[in-house]
């Protein structure tokens, strides 16, 4: 079983739309949404969900007034403010450091844990996908990210899947060190633009430190020729494998509207074979044939 996890290091670089594109290609597969923050790769795929869980979180403070002896320690010592002058805890405020639990002398503090989210077992045609949602203004989107890979590892082995396509979270935070763990092999989507670039470099250092190997494909690359020949400039520096480039074309955008991927949406053919031909290369490349996973320098 390989995993592929295809990420960018900002927002809006098309790496959903690709994902849902080559999940139409993709045989004997589940799909994992760990985009947890933001997920949206279930609107392309129209998946309808079969299990629903609940996920847990930090904790949240609780003051019993009956048992607190109004000493003031919770208050002075909580950094967020969240504890007022009546001890009320303001659950907003609250960062669930739970310094205020381990100081407070009467143990008149609880501490249990909050529902943060759901995460989903769904169907969606021949596809099975796993997903999420996290509560609005909730945190630990890295646990709940690992949470959903697991579910999708366990998925495919009873199911006897050869592939997880996941469509990671931008940037290099939290969620996504745990959405590239273990991962078999990276393929980064970017854009030709000077930050493009920039955030390219550095989810290519976070790949090198946690040791998976990393394609690059150019979306939109004739927007901006000269930039697109530098990203390729540094890829080829980087010894990286460059998959492809992508035209600029509004039907990733039309489709997106209708609730399709552009295979389902059928125009441009053009456009349909550079993205196939694409993914004919990510899942022909060493590191998604490889029995043993390949480890980078």
């Amino acid at each position: 079983m390989k995993e592929l996890v295809i990420l960018s290091g900002k927002g809006g670089t098309g790496k959903t739309s690709l994902t849902a594109a080559f999940s139409f290609l993709a045989c004997n597969h589940i799909l994992c949404d760990a985009d947890v923050d933001g997920a949206d790769l279930h609107l392309l795929i129209n998946v309808e969900n079969q299990q629903t869980h609940e996920f847990m979180g930090g904790g949240l403070a609780t003051i019993n007034r009956e048992v607190c002896s109004d000493c003031g320690n919770c208050e002075t010592l909580c950094q967020f403010g969240a504890i007022n002058e009546q001890f009320e805890v303001d659950e907003i405020a609250c960062e669930g450091c739970g310094i205020c639990v381990d100081f407070c002398p009467e143990k008149a503090i609880s501490f249990p844990q909050q529902k943060c989210g759901e995460w989903f077992i769904g169907e969606a045609k021949d596809d099975l996908m796993v997903h999420a949602r996290l509560g609005i203004a909730q945190e630990n989107s890295g646990k709940l990210v690992s949470t959903i890979r697991a579910a999708a590892q366990q998925l495919a082995k009873e199911k006897h899947k050869e592939l997880i396509l996941t469509d990671g979270p931008p940037g290099i935070g939290c969620p996504v060190i745990a959405s590239i763990s273990g991962a078999s092999a990276m393929l980064i989507i970017v854009e030709p633009t000077l930050s493009g670039l920039h955030d390219m470099k550095r989810v290519l250092q976070l790949a090198r430190h946690f040791k998976i190997p990393v394609m690059v494909c150019v979306n939109k690359f004739d927007l901006n020729p000269k930039m697109t020949d530098q990203i390729e400039q540094e890829v080829k520096h980087q010894e990286l494998e460059l998959v492809g480039r992508i035209p600029f074309n509004p039907v990733f955008v039309e489709a997106m509207v209708k609730g399709k991927t552009i295979f389902e949406y059928g125009k441009e053919p053009a456009l349909l074979e550079t993205v196939a031909e694409i993914w004919d290369r990510v899942i022909k490349s060493e590191y998604m044939q490889q029995k043993e996973p390949i480890l980078i320098s």
